[in-house]
């Protein structure tokens, strides 16, 4: 975290730009909105073609190369293999003070791969990955909003600068926390996140219902025998693996609500008849602040080491990543909900809607269709303290869930994550279920939507020197009055890049004639061959 001379950094801010009067403001805005509604196309392609690449963390190679391509053409600054993680990267355009951040991820779900705009699980690739959060939209999201911004501000020669970075291997949290350690935040003065949804919204203060967690994974070292003639000769590392997940089961009866923990074997041996000397197993471990992560991880710690002393064996491990509970500035997101509520819902089509509620008939959840409202922006969840701990009974512990490595970022720089409406209300997460929209008109229009937002808070940031000063003011004052930010990562722990590199082995190729081609086809529906909508009859 780093010390900002605020009253003067402000005040040179604030002299350096150009009183903006608010009729002219409301006049730029009307231009960013005209701007962006006039590149609908280029949105319709970008998130298409996205979606068609369909890459697994730490391999968006596709996406990483197509989406700098678009940047550099349009004048950004492109600096590549950001942090030693060859899909890295960030662009920069312009010079001085605010520096405006926009990130967004990339990566997409194992076993996900589904036809867009189909309401029933149809794969385009059996078995491959795909866009199931619909991590697709989010950069060309930022992307529309920087090309807008940077016109203004060419126009209207207003200094700032504008970065652009993606969310690589955010399914694995397997990257921001190496993005601050390399500094990408150094000089910042705003991170405006954003992440498909099915509504349209953005918070402030600490998540709710989101974790924070340690990736890690337990590498077992035994000695192999046969196993049925001499199996008294074996030390077997997958009997330690199997040993820690017993341990690691009886003890969730015993561990506080608010945590999250789950696992998969990654190495259980080679063949039956030979005792395993290796094997490993991952586990997250998910818990609602830094004290009580780190409490998780040294228990799977002892669980591993308690597992060793049974079978003879020996372990090791390493971290793969980590993710701190976000915590998100108030003045930033009440400046994005008010031009939230100016821009407004999409005009969903009767198409769209009968999509959502195919779909929605399809998983056996309420038929709502499509959102139709903006929701008011409720005050955060007020602290809770564990009352278990101190004495007191049950108690009234956080409730746990999922987890975001851009909760690292928002305790280093003010930050917001704008959620923006290209997804169907009822999809389960990470499924094939949360794709079926991601490259049809319900995700070309919330990308639209999103993208007007977003542009009109940056211009907020530019001509309003005292948002940005208010926004340090809470991050100081408020939000790491008390907390402050310490890295999970010690310092010899990398960037976990060899994950994800066999399943894309096996698929890429499998995947590549399916790529998007917007000199031939208008769209990827009408390249697929697919009738929009396709749901199930009555």
């Amino acid at each position: 975290m780093r010390s900002v001379p605020l009253a003067v950094l402000f005040a040179a801010c604030a002299m350096a730009q150009t009183a903006v009067s608010p009729e002219k403001e409301a006049g730029m805005k009307a231009d960013l909105e005209g701007q962006i509604d006039g590149m609908k196309k280029q949105a319709q392609v970008m998130v298409d073609s996205v979606f068609s690449f369909g890459e697994l963390g730490f391999h968006e190679v596709e996406t990483s190369k197509y989406l700098t391509g678009v940047l550099e053409k349009a004048g950004f600054k492109i600096e590549r293999g950001y942090a030693g993680i060859p899909t890295a990267w960030v662009a920069s355009w312009g010079e001085g003070k605010p520096v405006i951040s926009l990130g967004s991820d990339i990566d997409d779900i194992p076993q996900a791969s589904q036809k867009p705009g189909v309401g029933y699980h149809d794969p385009l690739v059996a078995g491959a990955p795909g866009h199931g959060e619909g991590h697709n939209s989010g950069v060309p999201l930022n992307i529309l909003a920087a090309l807008a911004v940077k016109k203004v501000m060419e126009r209207e020669h207003l200094k700032g600068t504008i970065r652009l970075w993606p969310g690589v291997a955010e399914e694995l949290v397997g990257t921001k926390a190496y993005y601050v350690r390399e500094g990408m935040f150094k000089d910042v003065d705003v991170v405006l996140f954003c992440h498909v949804a099915a509504g349209f919204g953005v918070s402030y203060g600490p998540s709710v219902n989101q974790n924070g967690l340690v990736s890690v994974e337990y590498s077992f070292k035994g000695e192999s025998a046969h196993a049925a003639g001499a199996p008294w000769r074996g030390k077997s590392a997958l009997d330690a693996v199997e040993l820690m997940d017993v341990g690691w089961n009886f003890r969730r009866e015993h561990l506080r609500l608010a945590q999250r923990s789950h696992y998969v074997i990654t190495d259980g041996g080679d063949q039956p008849n030979v005792v395993p000397p290796t094997a490993a197993v991952w586990y997250y471990f998910r818990e609602a602040d830094y004290d009580h992560i780190l409490d998780l991880w040294q228990k799977g710690d002892n669980m591993a080491k308690g597992a060793t002393l049974m079978t003879d064996t020996t372990f090791t491990e390493r971290l793969l990543g980590t993710a701190w509970p976000g915590y998100f500035s108030k003045p930033i997101a009440l400046a994005m909900y008010e031009n939230i509520k100016k821009v407004g819902l999409p005009a969903w089509s009767e198409d769209d809607q009968n999509l959502a509620r195919g779909l929605q008939k399809e998983l056996k959840v309420p038929v709502r269709g499509l959102t139709s409202k903006i929701p008011p922006m409720r005050e955060p969840r007020p602290p809770q303290t564990d009352d278990a701990e101190e004495g007191l009974g049950q108690g009234q512990q956080p409730t746990g869930g999922g987890s975001d490595d851009i909760g690292d970022v928002s305790w280093n720089v003010p930050t917001i994550v704008l959620r923006y409406p290209s997804n169907i209300p009822g999809g389960p997460g990470h499924n094939w279920a949360n794709g079926v929209s991601m490259a049809t008109p319900i995700a070309h229009k919330g990308v639209v939507a999103g993208a007007k937002a977003q542009a009109m808070t940056m211009l907020d940031i530019l001509v309003h020197p005292e948002l940005v000063k208010q926004a340090w003011d809470y991050f100081n004052d408020v939000q790491t009055k008390e907390t402050k930010y310490k890295s999970f990562l010690r310092p010899d722990d990398k960037p976990a890049i060899w994950l994800n590199t066999r399943i894309m082995e096996t698929y890429r190729d499998k995947m590549r004639p399916f790529y998007y081609d917007p000199s031939k086809y208008d769209t990827y529906l009408e390249q697929l061959g697919i009738k929009y909508p396709t749901v199930r009859p009555e």
